[in-house]
């Protein structure tokens, strides 16, 4: 059975979701993610049956804003969307222009729907903010965006599996991170290295390599189980710099496929996720290796 998503999403995990979950825990109190973005992972997770229980955040409060409404009012989010998404079609409106129309609306008023249709239509699925906070990201002008009756089969599917066992929050990650306790599980996907605070920025805020660190250690110190992705490599050249040794992390990378970038470059190069277990999940990760090697 496919898994539901509501909308195509810059750095969702949603295709190595699988992957993911694969290093879980067998038992797991709480799924809990500071950096939600779509919730792929916990959308996965719940389909599985893995988790019972989850709690949602992420900085960009539409984002999290439209992740709430799908979850608790999926068909009120639905019937929002496709009032906008029809209005691209009005005769004499022209679809490009309205999109932007669209976008300074958006930036006004950060209703969820808006936000849906505007990660619906912009290039890549991404998210581009400017120095003032506004999203800045040009149209695809390629396609009109998702259907509104494919929207709502996903917000539907979505809603069921995560209504009325999931909190979610608009916070800073590290007061997420205080309220983890053992038998929780942690997932974290953070703003890679070198995608926030420059020309091209892609999120509200960056994480300080520094304060993650000292939040991974605060999880170690109160034995919560957390797995994290965090950047990787392209063909050869490796991003950002590792985690830490004394945390006791195991570093290990997943396959994510080809490179759009290289691809575009006329290379032909694998993206490699880092994946980071923390020190109890080290078994975990033993016993699934040796599985693979069974398979094999």
């Amino acid at each position: 059975m496919a898994t539901p998503h509501l909308v195509q999403y810059q750095g969702s995990k949603r295709n190595i979701a699988s992957e993911i979950l694969s290093y879980f825990p067998k038992k797991i109190n709480r799924l809990i993610e500071p950096f939600c973005g779509t919730a792929a992972v916990s959308i996965l997770a719940a389909q599985q049956n893995k988790v019972e229980k989850f709690i949602l955040n992420d900085i960009n409060k539409p984002l999290v804003e439209m992740l709430e409404l799908c979850i608790k009012q999926p068909e009120v989010l639905y019937r929002q969307y496709e009032e906008i998404w029809n209005g691209q079609f009005v005769e004499g409106t022209n679809n490009i222009d309205y999109f932007y129309k669209m976008r300074e609306k958006f930036n006004e008023k950060s209703e969820p729907a808006l936000m849906l249709f505007m990660l619906a239509r912009v290039v890549k699925g991404a998210v581009r903010y400017n120095n003032n906070g506004q999203m800045n990201q040009s149209c695809d002008k390629r396609r009109n965006g998702t259907r509104p009756e494919l929207i709502r089969n996903n917000a539907i599917q979505i809603s069921n599996l995560l209504n009325n066992r999931t909190e979610v929050y608009n916070l800073d990650y590290r007061e997420i991170v205080l309220k983890a306790q053992p038998e929780d599980l942690v997932y974290m996907d953070p703003p890679y290295q070198g995608t926030s605070n420059t020309s091209d920025n892609r999120y509200y805020q960056g994480v300080d390599y520094e304060e993650f660190v000292n939040a991974l250690k605060l999880l170690n110190d109160k034995n919560v189980d957390f797995i994290i992705s965090y950047d990787g490599m392209t063909g050869e050249k490796k991003h950002g710099k590792d985690l830490p040794d004394y945390l006791e992390l195991t570093h290990i990378f997943i396959n994510a496929g080809k490179s759009a970038q290289s691809t575009l470059l006329g290379k032909k190069e694998i993206t490699y996720e880092s994946l980071y277990l923390s020190k109890n999940l080290k078994c975990v990760y033993e016993n699934r290796a040796e599985q693979l090697k069974l398979i094999i």
